[in-house]
């Protein structure tokens, strides 16, 4: 039995649902490229929710990508597996009656991280280093459980009224294995993408590494270490040259986090840390400093 096998076991057929009579809609809280979230009510549990439902054509479209002998799990099926205090739960997954993808999660009160990056307020002042652990644990977590998010940015994470740390979208997660390791599925956000997954070279662990590194070093600084990442020509030019070091942006930052996230940001990956744990090493060792 097969690594997927082991996990999901054999797929079951879904039975399609009103999702308008499930939940109440209390109104959107979000749009991503591939869904819509709302903030609804539950009337099955009682409790409040956060329903997300993906935009069928381009889920497809998506896992089309993979030959379907590789058994793709789908969004639902790998949500409803993790279970994390930085990972959004998601309590429940099915289909609308138009063949529609939903998750049904729990509702997290807070702040966008790219809304924090942008204010740099007292939460980012003070805490970055505790919030970028806990991300930095989410994904260690996601890695422990053989998946590759593949798109860790701001966008997906969430700041909740406690400064707990919730990763929150897994559109684009496939497992850590051979077959999904392949070079050629170009997917993800540009301006955090590993040059090797740009050049559609094969994947591992390294290219959420680097995609961290990338959103931990704009939590410092502000900005991202290239500017510019427009296209994926303007990508491929500016990763011929390492990114701006850290401490010419931040001169006060400690030198073990700036180490650490330089080192992460190596646009080769041999060149970087070798899986998150121990990229973890180092920042909680600042942590603790």
């Amino acid at each position: 039995m097969n690594f997927l096998e082991k996990l999901f076991g054999k797929k079951s057929d879904v039975k399609p649902i009103d999702v308008r009579k499930r939940f109440d809609l209390l109104g959107p809280t979000g749009q991503g490229s591939m869904s819509k979230v709302w903030r609804a009510r539950d009337t099955k549990s009682g409790r409040q929710v956060a329903l997300k439902v993906l935009d069928k054509e381009k889920t497809d479209r998506f896992e089309g990508r993979f030959d379907p002998k590789f058994k793709k799990p789908t969004e639902g099926e790998i949500a409803v597996q993790l279970s994390h205090p930085n990972v959004v739960k998601t309590y429940e997954w099915g289909r609308t009656l138009d063949g529609e993808q939903w998750l049904c999660m729990e509702f997290v009160e807070g702040q966008g991280l790219s809304f924090l990056v942008d204010v740099q307020n007292e939460t980012m002042q003070k805490g970055r280093l505790d919030l970028v652990v806990q991300l930095g644990e989410a994904i260690e977590y996601l890695h422990r459980q053989k998946f590759l998010h593949r798109d860790i940015c701001p966008r997906n994470v969430i700041v909740d009224e406690t400064d707990q740390v919730k990763l929150i979208d897994f559109g684009l997660v496939v497992p850590n294995t051979p077959q999904f390791q392949q070079p050629g599925n170009r997917t993800g956000t540009l301006a955090y993408m590993a040059p090797e997954l740009i050049k559609r070279r094969p994947t591992d662990e390294r290219i959420d590494v680097f995609s961290f590194a990338v959103t931990a070093y704009e939590m410092y600084a502000g900005r991202r270490p290239w500017k510019s990442l427009k296209s994926v020509d303007t990508a491929l030019r500016a990763y011929a040259t390492e990114g701006t070091d850290l401490r010419e942006l931040v001169p006060d930052v400690d030198e073990t986090v700036a180490a650490a996230l330089m080192k992460g940001i190596a646009c080769e990956p041999r060149d970087r840390w070798p899986d998150m744990s121990a990229m973890l090493e180092e920042l909680r060792r600042a942590q603790r400093g």
